[in-house]
């Protein structure tokens, strides 16, 4: 939280408020961090804790610890190093990275940082030829899966974009999209970004279209903006890899739900034949914790990564997430927990739970 503070008064207005603001009345934003604070802990105690193990495994890749980085866009308006200082720091944290569609460095750039697990995010653009050669790109540079973003027909009413004339500074673009000729995030009467939105990406994305990308790539699809059962249950049936419960950081559809309070309801449905991830709100090792008995397999963080960045470029984010390591496995330890899978929902007690009624001795 203190990176946040810190970024707001190094970065300039548009910029900070670009990554920092949700859509219209920010209800979802204000509610992604404190429906957290209603989840309260029952810990076991009397566990020998001596040793913590945080590992797991995501799509077949070992990763330290059930923390991802969230696809965020244009990141080297926040650093010169962008991406770059992102992907660094997400390998020596040993987790894995999500490069958005809308970044300021391209795949191969990425790639080129070095080793590590990373994941691609998609928006699926009106041209099927330009999301066909990205996907293609992506594979190439040896991205491990794709990010579908599937809450975004249409931008969100972000009006602190629209109050500011949100637009990329001049020296900086997106980089995938070089040399294409699919226009530019140029100024407008309104938000830059909603005005390119509205002119690029597909409004008439649809299941069918989970199919045809399947049929374009191997690698395993994740949708991303999953928030009731229904759309769950249909996901399952068009076999996707996993399902990731976001509500686009707050910035699209205001008064949905939290995501961590949708995120249960998610699980169910699937029947434990997908994981199921969380994205939204996560600021401490406890949310990430609740979100683990909830029986998410994993959580993606955007904006403090993006607010540490600011701060402190790749040291920033390492320490970002080396923080957020450190609480769980704190959380873990006082809650009697010495892996992950010891983590569950009797270690919570969330507020539709039904009144716990004492055993008779």
């Amino acid at each position: 939280m203190e990176y946040e503070t810190l970024a707001k008064e190094k970065l300039p207005k548009m910029i900070y408020d670009y990554y920092a603001s949700g859509a219209e009345d920010e209800w979802t934003l204000k509610e992604n961090r404190y429906a957290f604070s209603r989840i309260l802990f029952r810990p076991r105690i009397l566990v020998d804790v001596s040793k913590i193990d945080m590992t797991t495994t995501v799509l077949g890749f070992k990763i330290s610890m059930p923390i991802m980085v969230a696809p965020t866009a244009m990141q080297k308006m926040a650093h010169p190093d962008g991406e770059y200082a992102t992907a660094r720091a997400s390998a020596a944290a040993g987790t894995i990275m999500t490069l958005s569609s809308w970044g300021t460095s391209s795949v191969e750039e990425v790639a080129s940082t070095g080793p590590g697990v990373r994941f691609f995010q998609l928006y699926v653009y009106k041209d099927r030829n330009v999301v066909t050669q990205l996907v293609k790109r992506a594979e190439k540079a040896g991205f491990k899966a794709i990010v579908l973003t599937v809450d975004t027909p249409r931008l969100g009413r972000r009006e602190s974009d629209i109050k500011n004339r949100f637009v990329l500074p001049p020296n900086l673009s997106l980089k995938n999209f070089d040399g294409l000729n699919l226009g530019k995030l140029d100024k407008t009467d309104d938000s830059g970004l909603a005005s390119y939105v509205a002119g690029q990406v597909d409004r008439s994305l649809s299941w069918k279209d989970v199919q045809w990308l399947k049929s374009i790539t191997p690698l395993p699809i994740l949708v991303k903006g999953v928030l009731t059962a229904e759309d769950a249950r249909i996901a399952v049936q068009y076999g996707v890899a996993g399902i990731i419960v976001s509500n686009h950081g707050a910035r699209q559809l205001d008064y949905v739900p939290a995501t961590i309070m949708a995120l249960e309801e998610v699980v169910k449905a699937t029947q434990n034949r997908v994981p199921v991830f969380l994205d939204g709100g996560i600021r401490r090792g406890t949310d990430v914790f609740k979100a683990l008995a909830l029986g998410a397999s994993g959580v993606f963080i955007g904006r403090p990564v993006v607010f540490s960045l600011a701060v402190d470029g790749e040291a920033g984010v390492r320490k970002t997430l080396q923080m957020l390591h450190d609480e769980l496995e704190l959380t873990m330890a006082l809650s009697g927990c010495r892996s992950l899978a010891e983590i569950s929902r009797n270690h919570i007690v969330a507020p539709w739970d039904p009144p716990r009624v004492t055993p008779r001795l």
